[in-house]
């Protein structure tokens, strides 16, 4: 899981350098941000509870 973790950190890095780079559009580049914070989201609640049912 924290190597998914660090996946989706990486992504969106590569969502900034390519908004930054002017090869996606605002709209484009606010909807793939959002879905890659919610699967981040995801990710750290899913973290913890593995980490509590320890």
């Amino acid at each position: 899981m924290q190597i998914a973790m660090g996946s989706a950190s990486e992504l969106e890095y590569h969502l900034l350098l390519v908004r930054d780079l002017h090869m996606l559009g605002a709209e484009e580049y606010q909807s793939l941000s959002g879905e890659v914070t919610q699967v981040k989201r995801m990710l750290a609640t899913f973290i913890q509870r593995l980490k509590a049912a320890r």
